[in-house]
């Protein structure tokens, strides 16, 4: 597979394409990811990924194929969005103590021809103190992250019990990147 443009800023994502031998650029795409009213999770995960694709499209090289990806955290088929502050990061996490929630992410490939494929996974929170709560905020790393958590940082200590891709969780589903990238 020769180089793709990655439409994303995330570090986790970049460290997951090089995993698995990508040769890519990043490109830096700014789109409004509000929600729409009655989407459902797989149709906005699906469109912001689309959306962040198409917008990488407007800025690359031609023939060089566009990826980008979303992930959205969802509790009883409510996005929960990212965490914008501490203060949103405690609402979220409280939410989700104790609970099953789902992780969808959604990866499109613009080449000859536009392609998006859905991860949907599952996570089960133990049941989380405000202590635990609170210390978790103090670190900063909640800040930005779908749900107010991230699986591969501190937040793993988090988990109960997991369904699904772990690379989907933290942000770019492996398997369906492979397959669309034909790799």
């Amino acid at each position: 597979m020769k180089k793709v443009y990655l439409a994303s800023q995330s570090p986790r994502r970049k460290k997951l394409l090089s995993l698995i031998g990508i040769d890519f650029e990043v490109i830096n795409i700014d789109i409004d990811e509000s929600y729409r009213d009655h989407e459902t999770p797989i149709e906005y995960v699906k469109r912001i990924s689309i959306e962040k694709a198409k917008q990488g499209k407007l800025q690359a090289e031609l023939n060089i194929p566009i990826l980008a990806a979303d992930t959205a955290v969802v509790l009883k088929n409510i996005i929960l969005g990212k965490a914008e502050c501490a203060e949103d990061a405690k609402n979220m996490l409280n939410k989700l103590s104790g609970y099953t929630h789902s992780v969808f992410s959604a990866v499109t490939l613009i080449d000859k021809t536009e392609k998006t494929k859905v991860s949907i996974n599952e996570v089960t929170f133990k049941k989380l103190s405000m202590s635990e709560i609170n210390s978790y905020c103090e670190t900063g790393e909640p800040i930005g992250k779908a749900g107010g958590y991230a699986i591969q940082g501190r937040g793993m200590h988090f988990i109960d019990n997991f369904k699904g891709s772990y690379s989907a969780v933290i942000g770019l589903p492996l398997k369906e990147t492979i397959e669309l990238l034909e790799i």
